[in-house]
């Protein structure tokens, strides 16, 4: 029989993360040899990454971290399960997460994964740690970092029992907080996926024409009131897609143009991440 007493059960599991049978059948395995059962344990874990490979991660939580007013970092950590979304050991993953990218340098995803955020340890490597611990699927999925005259952020949740599902990051061009908070709120409640009418590409301009054009003629509308019809059709749509140009919630009498013009105020940018959505 494997000889290996319960400290040695505790020391294992504090130092792997695993359950207290994979413990004790690594231990059993190893005949008591502490650093075999250790290998043993990670090497499991590392296939158990693997097989998780395909499965979806569709739970999570945004993170946010500020090193001042000026410059700040949203992120978006997914995990399988709600369960999992609230556990303790993947919130801190995530904060850490987050500090560091906002303190790395780094520009995209990518990039954030492939840095060294430990001495010989990636980022990537830090999930696969954690997610071997916690035994879901873990995924860094986006991060956005700005830095200019003023950042500010709005996290909201979908349910009070757990973490942030939803963060906005809105930079200004000079300080406002009031406005900061309507303009973050207001992109997590409309979803805007454009700043300004000019940053919509070219190619989904004309998509929105062609389907608006199809949909009027099929309305058997007459043929001189065609172009009129269709162009206020695009305008519409693309009015709850930008930002300048939808309806302030807490003023639908304004749109956010005329709110900014007022404070004397400009958004430079900005990020919104929905968990689960693209």
């Amino acid at each position: 029989m494997a000889n290996f007493t319960a400290a040695d059960v505790k020391r294992l599991r504090d130092l792997t993360g695993s359950g207290m049978m994979a413990v004790k059948n690594a231990l059993t395995e190893a005949d008591g040899d502490f650093e075999k059962a250790t290998e043993l344990l990670r090497l499991k874990g590392a296939k158990d990454v693997g097989k998780r490979a395909e499965r979806t991660a569709a739970n999570g939580l945004v993170a946010e971290y500020f090193a001042n007013s000026g410059d700040g970092a949203l992120l978006e950590l997914n995990c399988e399960t709600d369960f999992v979304a609230k556990n303790e050991q993947f919130i801190q993953l995530a904060n850490r997460l987050v500090e560091f990218a906002g303190s790395s340098g780094t520009a995209d995803a990518p990039a954030l994964l492939g840095a060294e955020i430990e001495p010989g340890k990636t980022v990537q490597a830090l999930i696969e740690e954690n997610s071997a611990k916690i035994g879901e699927k873990l995924e860094l999925r986006r991060f956005a970092h700005f830095q200019g005259a003023y950042v500010a952020s709005y996290l909201h949740k979908s349910d009070p029992s757990l973490p942030p599902t939803t963060g906005v990051l809105v930079e200004l061009d000079s300080e406002n907080p009031q406005v900061a908070k309507d303009i973050a709120q207001q992109i997590a409640a409309m979803a805007p996926q454009y700043l300004t009418r000019e940053e919509i590409p070219a190619e989904v301009v004309e998509k929105e024409r062609a389907l608006a054009e199809q949909r009027t003629r099929d309305e058997g509308k007459p043929e001189k009131a065609i172009p009129k019809i269709v162009e206020g059709r695009v305008n519409a749509y693309f009015r709850d897609l930008v930002l300048l140009e939808q309806e302030f919630v807490k003023d639908p009498k304004k749109i956010i143009s005329k709110v900014l013009d007022e404070a004397g105020v400009k958004v430079v940018r900005f990020a919104r991440f929905k968990v689960g959505q693209a």
